[in-house]
């Protein structure tokens, strides 16, 4: 079960708190998520959302969706599958044999070395452009892929080498007047939130691998999950365990008007 809607309700509170704060102290304004909005997940191709809908995640090459929530998609700590090339050979995560490591679940990107203080100044570099532009295009928040590269990486990579990558690119968000959604790494939810300042979560099968209460446990209401097997999707709607913007999507993120797209938010009757 998920965490009750008092507890829940006290982080939303706390973090609105910390967010008006930060905007006192002369950094840009930063505008959170709806708490408990109806999302959707567009990294393929955009389409105007369903009805309902109040949050739409995009790519960064993707225009921004108008009369939603638009939150900008960046793969921070990993290459695009298409966009391997495009990266210095330095900066991409090699093998014993000065092969590269790719993510054995996305075997078409690559892992970024974030392991020394020039590699991640350089990737600094790089993605922060990127993240300025997605404010420019009109979106209010951002998420930074593959945080969680360190637990795949056979030990070449750190939790502590990513968190000072996260905390830079974090910064940079909010500088643009962005909020910074943190993605994957459930287990150092709250360390991630409090020393890198993110402001929300965005979490990719929390209820099949049970995950979902460790990021609900950090952020409260401000957890937005998108979950992929809809067996896994409907039984936790019905126990609980989904937070309230959830939504299942097809693993190949389809438009509406290709075959097997698949589009579905917990019912509130059921």
């Amino acid at each position: 079960m998920g965490i009750g809607r008092g507890a829940a309700s006290v982080v939303v509170v706390a973090m609105t708190a910390l967010v008006s704060a930060a905007c006192a102290s002369g950094e840009a304004a930063v505008t959170l998520p709806p708490a408990g909005g109806a999302p959707d997940y567009q990294l393929g191709d955009g389409y105007p959302p369903e009805e309902g809908v109040e949050i739409v995640v995009r790519d960064r090459l993707s225009p921004a969706p108008e009369d939603v929530y638009a939150v900008c998609y960046v793969n921070a700590f990993q290459t695009q599958p298409d966009e391997l090339g495009d990266w210095p050979d330095e900066l991409i995560l090699k093998d014993s044999d000065g092969l590269p490591v790719f993510d054995p679940d996305w075997p078409d990107e690559a892992l970024l070395d974030t392991s020394t203080d020039d590699n991640r100044e350089a990737i600094h570099e790089i993605v922060a452009p990127w993240i300025q532009e997605c404010a420019t295009t009109g979106f209010k928040a951002v998420e930074f892929d593959n945080l969680d590269t360190y637990t795949r990486s056979d030990g070449a990579l750190t939790l502590e080498d990513n968190l000072e990558l996260a905390e830079d690119l974090v910064e940079v968000a909010h500088d643009a007047g962005l909020a910074a959604a943190q993605k994957n790494a459930a287990e150092d939810a709250e360390l991630l939130r409090d020393e890198a300042e993110f402001d929300f979560a965005i979490a990719e099968q929390c209820a099949e691998f049970d995950e979902c209460e460790l990021y609900q446990e950090v952020y409260g209401d401000l957890v937005i999950a998108i979950e992929y097997d809809t067996a896994t999707f409907n039984a936790a709607c019905l126990d609980e365990r989904m937070p309230e913007s959830s939504v299942l999507r097809d693993r190949e993120l389809r438009t509406p008007d290709e075959d097997g797209y698949v589009f579905e938010l917990c019912d509130p009757a059921d």
